[in-house]
Protein backbone atom coordinates (compact mmCIF):
# COMPACT_ATOMS: atom_id res chain seq x y z
CA UNK A 1 0.00 0.00 0.00
CA UNK A 2 1.34 2.96 -1.03
CA UNK A 3 2.01 5.68 1.89
CA UNK A 4 -1.03 8.30 0.53
CA UNK A 5 -3.28 5.51 0.39
CA UNK A 6 -2.15 4.49 4.09
CA UNK A 7 -2.49 8.18 5.28
CA UNK A 8 -6.20 8.45 3.92
CA UNK A 9 -7.16 5.07 5.46
CA UNK A 10 -5.56 5.96 8.86
CA UNK A 11 -8.28 9.42 8.37
CA UNK A 12 -11.00 8.06 7.76
CA UNK A 13 -10.65 5.42 10.49
CA UNK A 14 -10.42 7.86 12.98
CA UNK A 15 -12.78 9.63 11.66
CA UNK A 16 -14.77 6.54 12.47
CA UNK A 17 -13.84 5.94 15.63
CA UNK A 18 -14.28 9.47 16.67
CA UNK A 19 -18.02 9.16 15.44
CA UNK A 20 -18.71 5.60 16.96
CA UNK A 21 -17.22 7.29 20.54
CA UNK A 22 -19.38 9.91 20.25
CA UNK A 23 -22.67 8.00 19.59
CA UNK A 24 -21.56 5.31 22.27
CA UNK A 25 -21.36 8.21 25.40
CA UNK A 26 -24.60 10.01 23.84
CA UNK A 27 -26.99 6.87 23.58
CA UNK A 28 -25.89 5.07 26.46
CA UNK A 29 -26.89 6.65 29.36
CA UNK A 30 -23.88 8.29 30.54
CA UNK A 31 -25.16 10.46 33.53
CA UNK A 32 -22.97 13.29 33.51
CA UNK A 33 -23.55 14.05 29.91
CA UNK A 34 -27.10 13.48 30.21
CA UNK A 35 -27.67 15.82 33.34
CA UNK A 36 -25.12 18.65 32.10
CA UNK A 37 -25.80 18.80 28.52
CA UNK A 38 -28.35 21.57 27.86
CA UNK A 39 -30.25 21.67 24.31
CA UNK A 40 -27.38 24.50 23.18
CA UNK A 41 -24.83 22.59 23.80
CA UNK A 42 -26.20 19.63 22.08
CA UNK A 43 -26.93 21.22 19.00
CA UNK A 44 -23.14 22.75 19.30
CA UNK A 45 -22.14 18.61 19.84
CA UNK A 46 -24.07 17.24 17.03
CA UNK A 47 -23.08 19.51 14.52
CA UNK A 48 -18.86 18.53 15.10
CA UNK A 49 -16.95 18.06 12.26
CA UNK A 50 -16.03 15.66 11.25
CA UNK A 51 -17.63 13.22 13.58
CA UNK A 52 -21.72 14.61 13.20
CA UNK A 53 -21.60 17.42 10.37
CA UNK A 54 -21.71 15.00 7.70
CA UNK A 55 -24.05 13.09 9.24
CA UNK A 56 -27.41 11.31 7.10
CA UNK A 57 -29.53 14.64 7.26
CA UNK A 58 -29.55 15.94 3.12
CA UNK A 59 -32.92 17.46 2.55
CA UNK A 60 -34.04 17.84 -1.26
CA UNK A 61 -32.53 21.23 -2.66
CA UNK A 62 -35.04 24.26 -2.58
CA UNK A 63 -35.39 26.89 -5.21
CA UNK A 64 -32.69 29.62 -4.50
CA UNK A 65 -34.35 32.50 -4.75
CA UNK A 66 -37.95 33.15 -3.00
CA UNK A 67 -40.54 34.77 -5.47
CA UNK A 68 -44.13 36.59 -4.31
CA UNK A 69 -45.94 36.52 -7.76
CA UNK A 70 -49.08 37.70 -6.98
CA UNK A 71 -47.15 40.90 -5.15
CA UNK A 72 -47.11 44.19 -6.13
CA UNK A 73 -43.38 44.61 -7.23
CA UNK A 74 -41.80 48.00 -6.27
CA UNK A 75 -38.46 48.78 -8.01
CA UNK A 76 -36.00 50.24 -5.85
CA UNK A 77 -33.31 52.78 -7.05
CA UNK A 78 -29.73 51.36 -8.46
CA UNK A 79 -27.78 51.49 -5.15
CA UNK A 80 -24.62 53.72 -5.87
CA UNK A 81 -24.45 55.58 -2.82
CA UNK A 82 -20.43 56.37 -1.87
CA UNK A 83 -20.05 57.33 1.90
CA UNK A 84 -17.97 57.26 4.77
CA UNK A 85 -14.54 55.34 4.85
CA UNK A 86 -14.97 51.30 5.60
CA UNK A 87 -12.94 52.34 8.68
CA UNK A 88 -14.91 55.40 10.05
CA UNK A 89 -17.80 52.93 10.14
CA UNK A 90 -16.33 50.68 12.05
CA UNK A 91 -15.30 53.11 14.86
CA UNK A 92 -18.58 54.71 14.70
CA UNK A 93 -20.43 51.60 14.47
CA UNK A 94 -23.01 51.53 17.20
CA UNK A 95 -26.36 50.03 18.73
CA UNK A 96 -28.97 52.79 18.29
CA UNK A 97 -32.35 52.20 20.07
CA UNK A 98 -34.01 55.47 20.16
CA UNK A 99 -34.73 57.60 16.32
CA UNK A 100 -36.21 60.84 15.34
CA UNK A 101 -39.60 61.08 13.85
CA UNK A 102 -38.18 62.17 10.27
CA UNK A 103 -38.35 59.68 7.55
CA UNK A 104 -35.79 57.85 5.79
CA UNK A 105 -35.74 57.35 1.75
CA UNK A 106 -36.67 55.18 -0.55
CA UNK A 107 -33.07 55.52 -1.68
CA UNK A 108 -31.26 54.58 1.88
CA UNK A 109 -33.44 51.31 2.04
CA UNK A 110 -32.13 50.54 -1.35
CA UNK A 111 -29.00 51.11 -0.16
CA UNK A 112 -29.08 48.79 3.27
CA UNK A 113 -30.70 46.19 1.52
CA UNK A 114 -27.81 46.12 -1.22
CA UNK A 115 -25.47 45.95 1.29
CA UNK A 116 -26.85 42.84 2.71
CA UNK A 117 -28.07 40.56 0.21
CA UNK A 118 -27.29 42.61 -3.33
CA UNK A 119 -26.05 40.89 -6.42
CA UNK A 120 -22.36 41.72 -6.78
CA UNK A 121 -21.12 40.18 -9.66
CA UNK A 122 -20.80 35.90 -10.63
CA UNK A 123 -18.54 33.21 -11.40
CA UNK A 124 -19.06 30.11 -13.71
CA UNK A 125 -22.85 31.68 -14.42
CA UNK A 126 -23.11 31.25 -10.10
CA UNK A 127 -24.39 34.83 -9.20
CA UNK A 128 -22.31 36.27 -6.46
CA UNK A 129 -23.98 38.36 -2.91
CA UNK A 130 -22.72 41.15 -0.89
CA UNK A 131 -22.35 38.61 2.19
CA UNK A 132 -20.04 35.46 2.29
CA UNK A 133 -22.32 32.15 2.25
CA UNK A 134 -21.24 29.01 2.53
CA UNK A 135 -21.39 27.27 -0.93
CA UNK A 136 -22.89 30.16 -1.86
CA UNK A 137 -26.04 28.84 -1.35
CA UNK A 138 -27.63 32.00 0.14
CA UNK A 139 -30.53 30.52 2.48
CA UNK A 140 -31.25 34.02 4.01
CA UNK A 141 -34.40 35.81 2.63
CA UNK A 142 -35.31 39.72 4.12
CA UNK A 143 -38.44 40.96 4.69
CA UNK A 144 -39.25 44.27 5.99
CA UNK A 145 -41.28 46.24 8.22
CA UNK A 146 -41.96 49.57 6.72
CA UNK A 147 -42.67 52.18 9.05
CA UNK A 148 -41.60 55.69 8.11
CA UNK A 149 -40.51 55.66 4.89
CA UNK A 150 -40.80 58.43 1.96
CA UNK A 151 -42.89 57.19 -1.35
CA UNK A 152 -43.46 53.73 0.67
CA UNK A 153 -46.76 52.71 2.18
CA UNK A 154 -46.21 51.40 5.97
CA UNK A 155 -46.51 47.35 5.58
CA UNK A 156 -44.69 44.07 5.54
CA UNK A 157 -42.65 43.58 2.06
CA UNK A 158 -40.11 40.92 0.45
CA UNK A 159 -36.46 41.93 -0.73
CA UNK A 160 -36.94 40.20 -4.14
CA UNK A 161 -33.03 39.53 -4.60
CA UNK A 162 -32.79 38.97 -8.50
CA UNK A 163 -34.97 42.22 -9.88
CA UNK A 164 -33.69 44.35 -6.93
CA UNK A 165 -37.11 45.30 -5.94
CA UNK A 166 -39.69 45.39 -2.91
CA UNK A 167 -42.77 43.01 -3.17
CA UNK A 168 -45.97 44.48 -1.10
CA UNK A 169 -46.66 41.55 0.86
CA UNK A 170 -49.35 43.64 3.45
CA UNK A 171 -50.10 47.20 3.56
CA UNK A 172 -50.98 49.06 6.76
CA UNK A 173 -49.28 49.75 10.12
CA UNK A 174 -47.37 46.87 12.06
CA UNK A 175 -45.06 48.62 13.98
CA UNK A 176 -47.20 47.71 17.15
CA UNK A 177 -47.50 43.57 15.89
CA UNK A 178 -43.37 43.67 15.47
CA UNK A 179 -42.81 45.05 18.96
CA UNK A 180 -45.12 42.80 20.46
CA UNK A 181 -43.83 39.54 18.71
CA UNK A 182 -40.36 41.01 20.28
CA UNK A 183 -41.23 40.86 23.54
CA UNK A 184 -42.24 44.67 23.42
CA UNK A 185 -39.03 45.95 22.41
CA UNK A 186 -39.79 49.78 21.79
CA UNK A 187 -36.99 50.16 19.29
CA UNK A 188 -38.69 48.25 16.15
CA UNK A 189 -41.82 50.17 16.58
CA UNK A 190 -40.13 53.52 16.40
CA UNK A 191 -37.27 52.55 14.04
CA UNK A 192 -38.08 53.55 9.99
CA UNK A 193 -37.43 50.05 8.62
CA UNK A 194 -37.32 46.70 10.42
CA UNK A 195 -35.37 43.96 8.45
CA UNK A 196 -36.34 40.49 9.50
CA UNK A 197 -34.01 38.36 8.08
CA UNK A 198 -35.31 34.37 7.73
CA UNK A 199 -33.84 31.05 6.77
CA UNK A 200 -34.84 28.58 4.24
CA UNK A 201 -32.30 25.87 5.97
CA UNK A 202 -32.54 23.44 3.16
CA UNK A 203 -30.25 25.79 0.75
CA UNK A 204 -27.52 24.84 2.99
CA UNK A 205 -28.74 21.41 4.49
CA UNK A 206 -28.86 19.73 1.36
CA UNK A 207 -25.17 19.82 0.92
CA UNK A 208 -24.06 20.32 4.38
CA UNK A 209 -26.07 18.11 6.17
CA UNK A 210 -26.64 19.02 10.02
CA UNK A 211 -23.71 21.26 9.76
CA UNK A 212 -25.53 23.28 7.52
CA UNK A 213 -27.37 25.04 10.67
CA UNK A 214 -24.45 26.91 11.90
CA UNK A 215 -23.40 27.90 8.53
CA UNK A 216 -26.90 29.51 8.18
CA UNK A 217 -26.48 31.44 11.58
CA UNK A 218 -23.16 32.37 10.82
CA UNK A 219 -24.32 33.77 7.31
CA UNK A 220 -26.81 35.82 9.29
CA UNK A 221 -24.09 37.66 11.34
CA UNK A 222 -22.17 38.62 8.21
CA UNK A 223 -25.49 40.06 6.56
CA UNK A 224 -26.35 42.76 9.84
CA UNK A 225 -23.02 43.66 10.24
CA UNK A 226 -22.82 44.86 6.11
CA UNK A 227 -26.45 46.07 7.04
CA UNK A 228 -25.02 47.84 10.43
CA UNK A 229 -21.81 49.62 8.78
CA UNK A 230 -23.70 50.78 5.71
CA UNK A 231 -26.49 52.59 8.20
CA UNK A 232 -23.68 54.58 9.62
CA UNK A 233 -22.79 55.00 6.21
CA UNK A 234 -26.05 56.65 5.54
CA UNK A 235 -25.81 58.59 8.88
CA UNK A 236 -28.50 56.14 10.13
CA UNK A 237 -28.89 54.11 13.68
CA UNK A 238 -29.26 50.92 14.12
CA UNK A 239 -29.75 47.83 16.42
CA UNK A 240 -29.52 44.00 16.50
CA UNK A 241 -32.78 42.16 18.10
CA UNK A 242 -31.90 38.30 18.71
CA UNK A 243 -34.62 38.37 21.75
CA UNK A 244 -38.24 37.60 20.04
CA UNK A 245 -41.02 34.87 19.93
CA UNK A 246 -40.50 32.78 17.01
CA UNK A 247 -43.61 31.74 16.32
CA UNK A 248 -45.04 35.35 16.35
CA UNK A 249 -42.59 36.88 14.08
CA UNK A 250 -42.82 33.82 11.69
CA UNK A 251 -46.56 33.90 11.62
CA UNK A 252 -46.44 37.53 11.36
CA UNK A 253 -44.53 36.91 8.21
CA UNK A 254 -46.41 33.99 6.78
CA UNK A 255 -43.67 31.51 7.79
CA UNK A 256 -43.53 27.92 8.60
CA UNK A 257 -40.78 27.90 11.38
CA UNK A 258 -39.71 24.86 10.21
CA UNK A 259 -39.15 24.84 6.38
CA UNK A 260 -38.33 28.54 6.76
CA UNK A 261 -38.15 30.64 10.07
CA UNK A 262 -37.18 34.18 11.18
CA UNK A 263 -33.56 34.09 12.54
CA UNK A 264 -32.78 37.60 13.39
CA UNK A 265 -34.32 40.99 13.18
CA UNK A 266 -32.61 44.53 12.72
CA UNK A 267 -33.86 48.03 13.44
CA UNK A 268 -32.76 50.77 11.33
CA UNK A 269 -33.73 54.25 11.47
CA UNK A 270 -33.38 58.47 11.18
CA UNK A 271 -31.28 59.78 14.57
Amino acid sequence: MKHGEKVRVFFIATVLLIALVFSYRMSTGDEDIQKKISIGQRFHYETFLPAQGIGEYRPTKPLQYKKYSEARMIPLPRPHYQGVSLESAIEKRRSVRDYSTAAITVNQVSQLLFAGQGITGEIYDQPLRSAPSAGALYPIEIYLVVNNVERLSQGIYHYNVQAHALELLREGDCSSEITTAALRQDALGKANIVLVLSAIFDRTCHKYGDRGFRYVYLEAGHISQNVFLQAVSLGLGSVSVGAFSDDKVNQLFGLDGRKESAVYLMAVGAI
